[in-house]
């Protein structure tokens, strides 16, 4: 079999750092992915990066995203996004639409309550939605980064349905323990935490040893980040 990559989906919720993070290692891990941008996102990415995202021009658009730091850095990142392939979010012929695609599975980051309503449901209003549901019928591994506080019960319940699917809830949460010392480190937790939910190797952030107290010599620029790091 040749590619088979992972697909990512990027829902309109808030944190496109996170989903930026998650697409750079899973190109530093050698993986090949498939890109789907929804619409309601586009306005997100427009907000949070001051930058469009455009089907016509998605790969001029997707290398300029993932060289963007999370603190607004135009150039904190050097990503190669030739692994890439970008889908319409519209396009319901398109390759992960289908359970005859390969895939390895795919990650959903972040995802908003209206994406997780969608996928719960099995509306499958987009390609997005229609490619997460492929995913849990045919058992490949569904990682669903929720983002958004509060929530409600009608989403608590959704996000429920997801688990018992066989989906992985992961909300953006990210951690102290791991000696974060800038605002990439704590997007770097949580896309790290999704890549290892999805079992795919990375050095993101510095893992829980056991040791209380332990100082952590990461600090704004990062160690530990692979060949999309922070260029100096």
């Amino acid at each position: 079999m040749g590619r088979v990559p992972w697909v990512v989906g990027v829902s309109g919720a808030s944190g496109t750092p996170y989903a930026a993070a998650v697409l750079r290692g899973l190109l530093d891990a050698g993986e090949d992915v498939d890109l789907i941008v929804s619409r309601a996102s586009r306005l997100t990415i427009l907000d949070e990066t001051g930058h469009p995202f455009r089907d016509a021009h998605a790969e001029e658009d997707l290398r300029r995203w993932l060289a963007r730091g999370a603190d607004g850095s135009p150039d904190a990142f050097d990503a190669d996004p030739a692994r890439v392939r970008h889908w319409s979010p519209g396009d319901l012929a398109a390759g992960p639409s289908s359970g005859s695609y390969p895939v390895k599975g795919m990650l959903v980051v972040p995802a908003s309550t209206a994406c997780v309503a969608g996928v719960a449901l099995g509306l499958s209003k987009d390609l997005l939605q229609r490619a997460a549901g492929v995913t849990l019928k045919e058992r490949r591994p569904l990682v669903v980064a929720v983002r958004e506080t509060p929530l409600n019960g009608q989403t608590l319940r959704h996000l429920v349905t997801l688990d018992e699917a066989g989906a992985v809830v992961l909300p953006a949460s990210p951690a102290f323990y791991a000696g974060a010392r800038h605002i990439q480190d704590l997007v770097d937790f949580v896309a790290g935490r999704v890549l290892d939910a999805a079992g795919v190797p990375h050095e993101l952030y510095r893992r829980w040893e056991g040791e209380l107290g332990r100082d952590s010599s990461r600090g704004a620029g990062g160690t530990g980040r692979g060949g999309t790091g922070p260029m100096p």
